[in-house]
């Protein structure tokens, strides 16, 4: 009677099923969160966003009438839900590295797991591959569809509500576009190459959670600067203050020669007030320049931003391969 042969490809099948099998709870939390927060902003983008509409439509029809009512109950539950619904968005990069640092690679190192695996015909490459390869599917597919939903809420209530934020917010920049699917696949990387230095799990969140919040910094550093900027001048005698609206990268004032300078402290972009108008006389001051970002910018910064991080989650993850031999030894 002959021993059953294991054939390589049903071994690399095997795998998955078996990661699958170890982060079920997981897995079944992960989908729970998103379906959650994606039946939140699609409360928002249908009946919240009509109610909403319609009681700033009534606000704005009573004009100075004293007394004149309208929802604004309808009114704060929008904010209040937008709000609610951004964040749960914006928190995901810092889950999904909280959670690849404690139990994707750290746990079964710490456990011995991993290398009861190694002993069982599957190379530690193969391991961290699909280690790696799986749950990132699962990241994007669900990071991605609460940002897609996230852009179709914000966009459906444009001109409508007058709370929605602008596109420039912080915030609301994020959670609208692939940057957010890069940062989450970064917290992926982080935690599982933490998990291979560190081998222990709380060791390893902590450290996962940190590298995503230092990468997140870096890049909102760098952002304004990975675009070139559009440059607005004003007069002196304009008295509007700065032209343009996006995302500011410099503001000043510019003299007779050209060159440019910080604002005046204490004026600003004003100089109808004689005193300041007096100081920037001094100062030889001919009008002010305001360089920023328009909204038309707004793609070119996600895409970059987010081949950037993609970048860096490419070298963690190359980072935890070089890695890997020294912790099979």
């Amino acid at each position: 009677m002959t021993a059953p042969v294991h054939h390589p490809a049903s071994r690399s099948l095997g795998l998955p099923r078996m990661l699958l099998r170890l982060h079920r709870p997981a897995l079944c939390i992960w989908v729970v969160l998103v379906l959650a927060v994606s039946a939140l902003l699609l409360w928002l983008d249908g009946p919240l966003t009509d109610a909403a509409a319609e009681a700033w439509r009534q606000y704005h029809a009573c004009g100075v009438t004293p007394r004149c009512s309208y929802n604004q109950a309808a009114i704060l539950r929008y904010k209040d839900m937008e709000n609610y619904s951004t964040f749960a968005v914006l928190a995901v990069p810092l889950v999904v590295a909280a959670w690849a640092g404690a139990s994707l690679t750290g746990r079964e190192l710490e456990s011995g797991t991993a290398t009861l695996a190694w002993t069982q015909g599957v190379s530690p490459a193969r391991w961290l591959a699909v280690k790696l390869t799986v749950p990132a599917v699962a990241v994007a597919a669900g990071t991605g569809l609460l940002v897609l939903l996230h852009h179709l809420m914000w966009s459906a209530s444009h001109g409508r509500i007058d709370t929605i934020k602008s596109w420039n917010d912080t915030p609301t920049f994020y959670a609208n576009g692939p940057v957010l699917v890069a940062l989450a696949l970064v917290g992926l990387a982080a935690g599982a190459l933490a998990g291979l230095a560190w081998r222990r799990s709380l060791a390893a969140l902590a450290t996962a959670v940190l590298a995503v919040s230092l990468v997140w910094a870096a890049l909102y550093a760098v952002l304004p600067h990975l675009w070139p900027t559009v440059t607005s001048i004003t007069g002196l005698d304009d008295g509007n203050g700065l032209a343009g609206d996006g995302i500011t990268v410099g503001e000043g004032f510019l003299t007779s020669t050209g060159a440019r300078h910080p604002m005046a402290v204490d004026c600003g972009p004003y100089a109808y007030d004689p005193e300041c108008r007096t100081v920037y006389n001094k100062l030889h001051a001919t009008g002010f320049y305001h360089e920023y970002h328009p909204i038309s910018h707004y793609w070119p910064l996600q895409l970059t931003a987010a081949a950037l991080v993609l970048a860096v989650a490419g070298a963690l993850t190359v980072t935890a391969f070089r890695l890997l031999p020294a912790r099979t030894r």
